[in-house]
């Protein structure tokens, strides 16, 4: 299987996991971010094209301008820009565009990377949001005080895609980041990737599974090994015993309690 079929969606359908690995591997310094929402009014993608022609005005500038599908909103990086200048350039767009456009009020929160914040997905996601349900017309600065932190990432593996949905749409709803893997194969691939915090994973998977799947997470070469909770259909008591005697941090079996799962998920943080 290639890099992984859930690494792959969540870069489609979800830009702010790569935006966040460019935004963290950036060498050349401060890299201004602009989000911006317009409404429904024109085609995104028409839009993101007149946000780039307009941002090359000046010469020093090399805006990257992205749209995010989901949100509505387009994502401007402006490498090399302090805090003020991004400011500046919003001002400058943000009139251009109410020059332009018929009965338009852009609304844009910006910030600076390294600042106050990090990068990370839920950050970026969030800020994205914020500015899609922002009612004032007035730029807005994203700060610290805002920043709904991660609660840690966590990789889901499992063979049910139903199972999978409802576990991603509840770990975020409190704060987690997560990724989803369909099998062994590339959920090792996904934990040296993206090293989580926790893996919570079926033992009945395609390719690699079990107690095989279980030591090779814990023979990867990352900095941190995650901590392992198992959601299985498998009930047998001699396998949960050699779960845990192979360093499992818990075990959960199917069907579960979301309750109970989740306070097991949160013993594990703490």
């Amino acid at each position: 299987m290639p890099e992984s079929v859930t690494l792959q969606r969540e870069k489609g359908t979800d830009i702010y996991y790569s935006l966040g690995e460019r935004l963290r591997g950036k060498s050349r310094g401060l890299c201004g971010v602009m989000f911006l929402h317009c409404g429904d009014r024109e085609s995104l993608t028409q839009l993101k094209d007149r946000i780039h022609d307009f941002l090359q005005h000046e010469p020093e500038i090399r805006p990257e301008v992205q749209q995010d599908n989901s949100t509505q909103t387009i994502v401007v990086l402006l490498p090399g820009l302090t805090l003020d200048a991004t400011h500046y350039q919003a001002l400058l767009l943000k009139q251009n565009l109410q020059d332009t456009m018929e009965n338009v009020e852009p609304r844009i929160t910006l910030t600076v990377f390294p600042g106050p914040v990090e990068p990370t997905p839920g950050i970026l996601r969030q800020m994205a949001e914020s500015t899609r349900l922002d009612m004032s017309s007035d730029i807005h600065i994203f700060t610290r005080g805002e920043a709904i932190q991660s609660s840690g990432r966590i990789l889901i593996v499992d063979h049910d895609d139903t199972i999978r949905e409802f576990l991603t749409i509840r770990l975020k709803m409190q704060g987690f980041e997560t990724l989803e893997a369909l099998d062994g194969t590339s959920a090792l691939e996904l934990i040296e990737k993206w090293e989580p915090d926790l893996v919570l994973t079926e033992l009945n998977l395609y390719g690699v599974d079990g107690l095989p799947f279980i030591h090779q997470i814990q023979q990867l070469p990352v900095e941190n090994t995650p901590k392992i909770v198992v959601l299985t259909e498998r009930r047998v008591e001699k396998t949960i015993s050699q779960c845990f005697q192979n360093g499992v941090d818990d075990y959960v079996t199917k069907p579960f309690s979301p309750v109970e799962l989740d306070a097991r998920i949160h013993r594990c943080f703490h």
